[in-house]
Parts: C-alpha cells; structure tokens; sequence
C-alpha cells in the first residue's frame, strides 16, 4: 500500500463553504480523487499556540472563529470525531524528533479545518484532530513538524496543511484576475514546490517575489511547510489554482 499524499488548501475567506466558485468546486471532488484516509490530522492556520499542542477531544466541536459573515454560515457544523489515540501517536512522533508537544482538551476545528472537509469528506465520518503551529518560532520549525510526522502517511492519515498561497486582507478587490504582485509570488512558488527546492521554500521570506507583500505575516504559509516536510522527496504537483477577492491566490497541491 503507497503512502497517502499530504496535501496543502488554500481554503480563502469562511463563505468558501457557501459560494460556488472555482475552488470551492474543486474541492467538491478532491476527496474522491485522493481516496478515503484512516484519519485527518489539519495544520490551520487559525490555531496558533505557544508551544507545539495537539487536539486531543474526542467530539471536536465546530469552532466559527470569524464574525460578519452570513448568517448560515454559523448554522454549520462538521461533527466529525476525534482521535484522542492518534493525538498521542503525534506527540510521540513528535518527540522522538525533539518536538515537545502536549495534548489540548479546548481546541476542535476552526474554519480552517472544517471548511474544506465539509467540501471533501461532507460525510464527516473520518475521524479529525489539528496540531498547533508557532509562527513565533519560524518556517524550519514548521517544515521540521512535517517531516516528524510523515511516517503517519504510511498508515493512511492524510496530513492537511489548511492555509493561503497568498494572504494579504488590506489588498482584496472585486477583480477577477490577480496582480501581478501575488501571480509572480504564485508562479515561484509552483515552481519550487514542483522542484522539489524545500530549501528555497523554507527562506521564502527573502527569496520569493514580494512575500511580505502576500504574507504580511506568515500563519497562512506555515501550513505548507508542514505538508512539505511531510512529503517524500519535497516535491509536489499543484492540482487547482485559481482567485478569490482579487488577490487571494487559491493555490492547492499535492505531496507525494
């Protein structure tokens, strides 16, 4: 049996759960495509800690971490289960890498989670947890979490990095074609993951076209990495891009 893919979504703004655009109907189809896991372990980037931290609940509850949205999107839920056995599996894998990471009984799944499991596993049957980032603590921590972790491929858990290509809030716009400024940054970032360049992706801050200009802050590239490290060789393939807002690039891809 191969390794299941990791995966990195760009999952955009909360209403991509409602709104049938180009990728929320890629997602529709995406969970088909890449087969049914054992179990989903999500690196959001809406959970942020101090200190490494896995969910560990058993019912995650579904958390709507935004505010002025539709009022139907707060009537969502993805009751999916947890998996408390696994969460310990993680901290172990963890710490025979030098990661400390400790178990968290609060957290459930924020949008960043449930957002696009709700449009690639609607059936909410696959047992769900999340790990923390620390973008205190920089993108070769990130990268390293992955590569902790990506044994757990080779027993059918499918590690979701949920993020953003691109990321910049204070430039949204209505138009349909991105600006230069995040398509350039889109293209490198094809380009390297396709390379297989985990190096150029882990110093992206300086190498990349204008990444403070698409990561203000990093929270939303973090979640790549970790796919990245997860993968076998570091390369990956992006399977959808398109754009949302104007300049939310909706890049998504796979690590084989």
């Amino acid at each position: 049996m191969s390794a299941f893919p990791a995966v990195f979504v760009s999952h955009g703004a909360p209403t991509l759960a409602l709104e049938d655009g180009a990728a929320h109907q890629f997602l529709r189809g995406f969970g088909e495509t890449l087969g049914r896991p054992r179990a989903i372990l999500v690196a959001s980037a809406h959970w942020l800690t101090p200190a490494p931290s896995v969910c560990a609940v058993e019912t995650p509850k579904t958390i709507h971490d935004f505010g002025g949205f539709p009022r139907a999107l707060y009537q969502l839920s993805y009751p999916a289960p947890g998996a408390p056995e696994l969460a310990e599996q993680v901290i172990e894998l963890l710490a025979a890498a030098g990661i400390v990471a400790v178990p968290d009984q609060e957290w459930g799944l924020d949008h960043g989670a449930w957002v696009p499991l709700m449009l690639m596993y609607p059936a909410t049957d696959i047992p769900v947890l999340q790990i923390a980032l620390q973008p205190q603590l920089g993108a070769q921590h990130h990268f390293a979490l992955g590569r902790a972790l990506a044994a757990l491929r080779e027993d059918g858990v499918l590690i979701l990095g949920s993020g953003g290509a691109t990321h910049n809030l204070r430039e949204l716009g209505p138009s349909a074609l991105p600006p230069a400024w995040a398509r350039d940054f889109s293209d490198w970032l094809n380009e390297k993951i396709g390379n297989g360049d985990t190096d150029a992706l882990i110093h992206y801050r300086t190498l990349a076209p204008q990444a403070a200009r698409n990561h203000p802050t990093e929270e939303h590239f973090l979640p790549l990495l970790v796919a990245a490290g997860a993968a076998t060789t570091g390369r990956g393939r992006r399977v959808h891009t398109s754009t949302t807002y104007g300049s939310l690039m909706m890049d998504n891809y796979v690590f084989d």
